[in-house]
Parts: structure tokens; C-alpha cells; sequence
């Protein structure tokens, strides 16, 4: 069964799309946490950070560069920003999908948890 960001990639599902190119999709947040929540997906289906493997180094590098990216497009690169990767249930994960989370427009506070 495919996960709810394998139907917005495939395009099955709409979603306010900030970035796409062949490798990974980024959008909106439904449920935003932030002023600015903004959901980095790999087009490749990998169910939780504790899933990757050696071949996914290079992908897993792009996502980072692409969120830097995504952040200086939404304004929020000079104030600050988070990037947040949850793995698995207890990590708070909710699809089984690898994705990060772009959080800014205000204040972080930490904990986080």
C-alpha cells in the first residue's frame, strides 16, 4: 500500500507544492507546527531514517541541500529554521515514508519532545 506521499508525488493527491525536481517533492504541511512547515519528500519510498542503506547517501545529502534551499526560498534561512527527521513510531513518525520537516517563522524552543 502506498503511502499518502507516494500519491502526492505521483500526483493522485493535491498538495501546495513549494519544490519538485527527479529526486525529491517539498509541500506544505496540512497540520503546520510553524508559520512556515514545509514537508521534504524523496520520491524514492524508504519507510523511516532506520531503513537507508549505503546506496541512499547521495539522496539523503540532496535532501539536506534541497531543505537549505527551501528554507532561503520561504524567507526563513537568515532568521533561523529547523530541520527534523522523526523515525518510527516512538520518534514520533507518522508515515511510513522518509521526510523532513522545514519548521521556521518563529521562535524555536527546545525541548522538542
Amino acid at each position: 500500500m502506498s503511502s499518502i506521499f507516494t500519491k502526492i508525488i505521483n500526483k493522485e493527491i493535491p498538495a501546495a507544492i513549494v519544490y519538485e525536481d527527479n529526486e525529491c517533492i517539498a509541500f506544505r504541511d496540512i497540520d503546520p507546527k510553524a508559520p512556515v512547515h514545509i514537508l521534504l519528500v524523496p520520491k524514492k519510498e524508504i519507510l523511516s531514517l532506520a531503513e537507508v542503506s549505503a546506496e541512499d547517501k547521495a539522496l539523503l545529502g540532496h535532501l539536506l541541500m534541497k531543505a537549505s534551499e527551501v528554507a532561503k526560498a520561504e524567507g526563513i534561512s537568515e532568521s533561523g529554521y529547523r530541520v527534523v527527521v522523526n523515525t518510527n513510531k516512538e520518534g514520533g513518525q507518522e508515515v511510513p515514508h522518509v521526510h523532513l520537516h522545514i519548521l521556521g517563522g518563529r521562535q524555536m524552543t527546545w525541548s522538542p519532545g
